[in-house]
Formats: C-alpha cells, sequence, structure tokens
C-alpha cells in the first residue's frame, strides 16, 4: 500500500473525496492519510469470494438475520481511520443500498497477501477490536491455505486459532466455517 497523498482528513472527508475519483481504485485512510490499496491477483479475488459464500451460507444455514458484505464498505474505527476489510458478517436488518460504513460488524475478515500481510496482522488486528461489536476476526492466507482466527470472549480476552482443515465456529452469533470451502478450487 501506498500514501497517494500527503493531505490529511477525516474519515467524512475521505468518503468525500472517495466518491470524486474518476477511475474508482480502492484507498483505505490510515491515521488521516490516503493509501491506495495495491492491484488484486485472480488468487487473492477468488479466496475473497470463497471466503463470502463460505460467510453467506453460514449465515443462511444460522437463520439468523444479518448480512454479509465483501469488499468496498469501509469500517471506521477511529476518526482518522478507515479500512475496507475482504468481507464482513454484521447482524440485524440489511443496510441501505446507499451505505458505505459499516460500523457494527461482528466478524471481520482480511485475505492476506504479500504488500498487506504487516497490516493485516498488526494495525488491522488492533484496530478492529476497537469495536465494541466485533467478536472475531478472520486472517486467511490462500497460499498456506489457512485461516488465522483471532475470537473476543464476553470478558474481552482475545485468543487465537490458526485453522487449515476442518471447521472454526464463530461463536457468538452462532456461525460455522468449513475450511475446505474457504479454499475450494
Amino acid at each position: 500500500m501506498n500514501a497517494v497523498t500527503p493531505l490529511r482528513m477525516s474519515s467524512d472527508e475521505f468518503l468525500a473525496w472517495v466518491e470524486g475519483q474518476p477511475d474508482r481504485p480502492r484507498y483505505e485512510l490510515v491515521d488521516g492519510e490516503i493509501v491506495k490499496m495495491a492491484p488484486e491477483r485472480a488468487g487473492h479475488v477468488h479466496t475473497k469470494a470463497m471466503v463470502w459464500l463460505a460467510l453467506r451460507n453460514a449465515l443462511r444455514a444460522s437463520g439468523l438475520v444479518g448480512q454479509v458484505l465483501g469488499d468496498g464498505i469501509g469500517v471506521r474505527f477511529d476518526r482518522d481511520t478507515l479500512y475496507q476489510p475482504d468481507a464482513l458478517v454484521r447482524l440485524g436488518p440489511a443496510v441501505s443500498s446507499n451505505t458505505s460504513i459499516v460500523d457494527d460488524p461482528v466478524i471481520v475478515v482480511e485475505v492476506v497477501s504479500p504488500s498487506t500481510q504487516s497490516v493485516d496482522t498488526g494495525a488491522k488486528l488492533a484496530g478492529y477490536f476497537q469495536l465494541p461489536s466485533v467478536r472475531h476476526y478472520l486472517i486467511v492466507n490462500g497460499d498456506s491455505r489457512r485461516v488465522i482466527h483471532h475470537r473476543r470472549d464476553d470478558e474481552g480476552a482475545i485468543t487465537t486459532d490458526i485453522v487449515s482443515a476442518g471447521s472454526t465456529d464463530l461463536e457468538p452469533p452462532g456461525l460455522t466455517i468449513e475450511i475446505d470451502d474457504v479454499f475450494s478450487d
């Protein structure tokens, strides 16, 4: 990821700025600075799609009312930082089709790439858990076919599991995803 301008802005100013970009590449706002996301490769895009599908199927199977959203939706955890996770799950009625920020995800997912791994496993891990609603942060590595599952319990303690086979339970809210579904070809 590369900063594109020294101009500092808030997340609200950033959203207005992004709307005005003619080519609409992906950006995030980190500590008030605009960061352009690197172009994605086919394997990364495929893994993101499979994660979204596995989460959607798990949400449907659970019977819970909620929504699975793919990348492009922002998650803001302070005034100057807005990330766009690769997928997220939120509970309750669907957000408006004009919504660009979700402030109450329960599950957040990042699919790592060489250019994002340090941010996904560092700043984003700390940032997403600043949101009271976040119970699970999944870091998916398509190359190693592993999911690093960070889970926050009711007391606020975060535990981590590394899952490469079987399933992982996302409790609460009560979803289970099969690892083979995430990495199917």
